[in-house]
């Protein structure tokens, strides 16, 4: 049976304040999702599989400066940029991730090359660089990841406290450190991005990158490339994550949403706002993106906001950012 395609993005979530965020810079965001969504659409309208689809709505927000995975990377606390990513293919349960990785210009690719080239999951370091060399897999020169805005925001951690580390999605706890001002503001880029797709033959994907915390010790894996913690697909769900990855990887927050509708019976929405009630209750903060085997669509989160997206067939596509928002698909 032919199916309705669906893609849903995320570029992060938290305290995203409306005051910080001028209506050009906001208009900005938004167009930007939406033309990865446009995109991602076409290729689903072509006869892309759920997988194509994924990889190329991530690898476009890893080429968009607007956000911390790719190309808006943040520094570690030694003035590097370290990349993690995962893939994975909710039909045949195969998947390819990468961690503490640096220089690769689209990481998901290079998840995928890792999935379909290598007989290993996760690669990391200097080994998986040596293998994505031999492969053909595209690098790029230190400063294309660099950016003045991402060192001032190290600089400024730095001087709250050394050890400070930063979400970007997440100007609460910046106050907290005693932060003068949010960081989400017309001059940062949002954290972790990700996507989930439904191909026409009901097929079910996920993909997750990110450039990890501001001033993060070099070495640090978050839970975008643990697979089913931040990135998980199965037959009946896909799940891409992001938020306070410590958090979502002691909760193991992607596969329990896929367990919770598998052994329960929960439906998507029962499901993923369960999770994130856990998350919550251990004080981590973030969201997630699901979509389900028949195509019912999931952008919950626990903060005041999630760049977030989601277009289903040849209907218009719905960005949002804010909680206050209609975005469902």
């Amino acid at each position: 049976m032919v199916r309705i395609p669906v893609l849903a993005i995320h570029g992060g979530a938290g305290t995203i304040n409306r005051a910080a965020l001028s209506p050009e810079a906001e208009r900005g965001y938004r167009d930007a999702l939406r033309a990865i969504l446009e995109k991602g659409r076409e290729a689903l309208a072509d006869g892309a599989s759920a997988l194509d689809a994924v990889t190329l709505a991530v690898s476009m927000l890893e080429d968009c400066p607007l956000f911390n995975a790719g190309r808006g990377a943040v520094y570690t606390s030694a003035e590097t940029h370290e990349l993690d990513a995962a893939i994975m293919d909710g039909e045949t349960l195969r998947t390819g991730a990468l961690s503490c990785v640096h220089g690769v210009k689209n990481p998901i690719r290079a998840a995928r090359v890792v999935m379909e080239q290598s007989p290993h999951v996760l690669m990391t370091g200097d080994g998986a660089m040596a293998f994505l060399r031999a492969r053909g897999v595209e690098f790029m020169p230190d400063a294309y990841f660099d950016t003045e805005q991402r060192l001032e925001q190290l600089r400024l951690a730095q001087a709250v406290r050394p050890d400070a580390m930063v979400l970007d999605h997440d100007g609460a706890a910046a106050g907290k450190m005693g932060f003068a001002g949010n960081p989400l503001d017309e001059k940062t880029k949002m954290g972790t991005v990700g996507a989930v797709a439904m191909d026409a033959q009901g097929r079910l994907a996920a993909a997750t990158s990110t450039g990890g915390m501001t001033n993060k010790l070099p070495g640090r894996v978050g839970d975008t490339p643990i697979v089913g913690a931040g990135c998980y697909a199965d037959d009946g769900v896909a799940v891409s994550c992001t938020g306070s990855g410590e958090y979502f990887i002691r909760l193991v927050v992607g596969h329990d949403v896929a367990a919770r509708m598998r052994y329960q019976g929960a439906a998507l929405d029962d499901a993923v706002r369960a999770v994130l009630e856990r998350v919550g209750a251990l004080g981590g903060t973030g969201g997630l993106i699901a979509v389900d085997r028949e195509g019912n669509v999931s952008l919950p989160f626990i903060s005041e906001g999630m760049y977030r997206g989601c277009v289903r067939g040849n209907e218009t596509a719905r960005v949002a950012i804010y909680g206050a928002e209609d975005e469902d698909c």
